[in-house]
Order: structure tokens, then sequence, then C-alpha cells
């Protein structure tokens, strides 16, 4: 069998109605709205649907009807005889779906977990407070130069919260500091800076409240030692004790997301074939310029998953 991983997409990914070609053809995705819905008390599966009162880009619920999403295409792999794979990794929250299909984390405890995470993470900072940009074009240095140069302190802050791909950085931090940052990165040679249409500046210190709730919520919940090696954003490490990933979850929420070295660790240790689980294919589109060697395969309808098992 062919050595693989399977990568889980973070939010960003979510659009009303995903994953409707694959439900059609696959109960585990209604069944798993179900599940989701009864945990969390509303009807997740409407809300995915339709998303009749805009709910699905407030962020306490995009984060665990991603997770939901997720789940449902790892259960729809599963289903259809898939294997499990050599190495799990998940982009922000998509670790938490990451762990899930580990065995570290039950699929329950996670949706809880997820949407406390969104509630903390928006009350972190007022609106409109913070802002995200995605660099394009410079080096991983430059941009941790321009953020470093920027910033002069807590009240005053910007910082390299997504390394995505080579020459491909997220930046995030107070409004203002991200708008000066993006100023001077186009001056230092940026072919494109874009600022994301996003209410909550993640992985930087400004969600420091947010990562202390979570980690008093997280001393409650069993983490089990995962079957399957799940990569941490923080430093693209495994770990194998619950104190190791509760302190991982906890530092992702205000540190970098380590996209790029994530997916060389993996490729290093000879792993040429990914599927990304999950709706979409924004993974599969960062594996190609993060390193041309891996084949990546989105699992987002029937034919994904059928070209996965092909390819495995």
């Amino acid at each position: 069998m062919t050595q693989f991983a399977m990568l889980f997409p973070g939010q960003g990914a979510q659009s009303v109605g995903m994953l409707t070609e694959l439900g059609e053809t696959d109960p585990a995705i209604a069944d798993t709205w179900a599940e989701a819905g009864a945990v969390l008390g509303y009807d997740m599966a409407a809300l995915v649907a339709k998303d009749a009162d805009g709910l699905l880009d407030q962020t306490e619920y995009t984060q665990p009807a991603l997770l939901a999403a997720n789940i449902a295409v790892w259960r729809a792999w599963k289903a259809r005889g898939g294997k499990d794979p050599a190495w799990l990794a998940g982009h922000s929250l998509g670790e938490y779906a990451a762990l899930v299909a580990a065995g570290a984390l039950a699929f329950d405890d996670a949706l809880r977990l997820t949407q406390l995470r969104g509630r903390a993470m928006q009350a972190a900072v007022r609106p409109g407070a913070g802002a995200m940009a995605a660099v394009i074009g410079l080096s991983d240095d430059a941009v941790r130069e321009v953020c470093a140069d920027v910033s002069t302190g807590d009240d005053y802050l910007v910082a390299p919260a997504n390394f995505n791909a080579p020459r491909q950085v997220v930046v995030a931090g107070h409004a203002d500091a991200v708008g000066v940052a993006a100023e001077r990165a186009r001056e230092q040679g940026a072919k494109l800076v874009k600022t994301l249409a996003v209410s909550v500046p993640s992985h930087c210190a400004l969600m420091a409240p947010a990562a202390e709730q979570l980690a008093a919520e997280l001393r409650d919940v069993p983490l089990q030692e995962p079957h399957i090696p799940v990569l941490h954003n923080i430093d693209a490490r495994a770990r194998d004790t619950a104190d190791g990933m509760r302190e991982a979850l906890v530092a992702q929420l205000a540190q970098s997301v380590l996209w790029s070295d994530t997916v060389r660790a993996m490729s290093t240790a000879g792993c040429r074939l990914m599927l990304e689980c999950g709706p979409g294919k924004v993974l599969s589109g960062l594996n190609k310029r993060i390193d041309k060697q891996v084949q990546t395969i989105a699992l987002r309808n029937a034919d994904g998953i059928h070209a996965g098992l092909v390819a495995v």
C-alpha cells in the first residue's frame, strides 16, 4: 500500500451547500450533520444547506460546521473501504478533525471545543480592531522583518499568522498595523497584498485571551494517545500525550501555523501522496506550491474519493 497523509482544511473552506454532491451518494454525510446538530442544539444540516440566517460565516458556527464537514468526509472515506493514512494533519481548525480521525479526541467534545473556540476568538478582539492580510511574493524572512519593523508593542502589533506556502504568508494583528505592514510589503516587492474578509485576527498574540479560555476548557476534555501520528501546526511535530496535545492546541491559537513545514516534514518522511479530507481544495492548491513532487487529491465529491481509493 502507498504511504499517504490525510489533510483536513481549516476556516475558509466552508461554503453554503458544501458536500451536497457527496451527500447524495453517501449516508455518512447526513448522519454526521444530524449528530453534530444533536450535540450543539441546532439544525446543522439546514445551516449548511441554506444558511437562511447568514450564520455560516460567523466563526462560532463556521468552526463546528467545518469540523463536521471534515469528519463527514473522513467517515465517507472509511465507509468505502478507505485505509488509514500514515500521517494526519489539519490546517488551523482542521487540527481538531485530525485528532478526531486519530482517535485522540471524541467528535462530540471536538464540536463543543470548536464552538467555544470560535466564540472566544470573536470576543478576544472588538469588531474592527483586528485584521488579516495575505502577502504574496515575499520570502518568509522578509515578511517576518516587515512585521517586526511595524510592531511597536502589545498595543500595536502585526505578526505572521500562516506560513501557507513558499512566498505566501498571511499576517494578522491590529487593523492599523496590518495596514501599514501591507504598504511596507508592497514597497519590499510583494506581488500582491490582499486584506482578508475575516472578523478575527487568528494566530497572533491578540488571541491570548481566547487561548486562556480554551486552556481552561481543555483541562476537562479527555484525550487519548493517537493511533495515527498527528503533526501539529506550531512545529510540524507529533505528540502522544494528552498534555502535549492540549498544549499544542492552546499554543496554536496565538502562534503561527507552520503549514509549509508540516507538508515538507511528511514529504521528507517519504509521503508523496496526500488526500484533502473536507470540502473544497484549498490545501491541494497550497501543496502544489510547497512540493511539486507531492500528489494531492481532494476528496470533496464521489469522484475524488474514488480517485483516492485507486491511488492508495
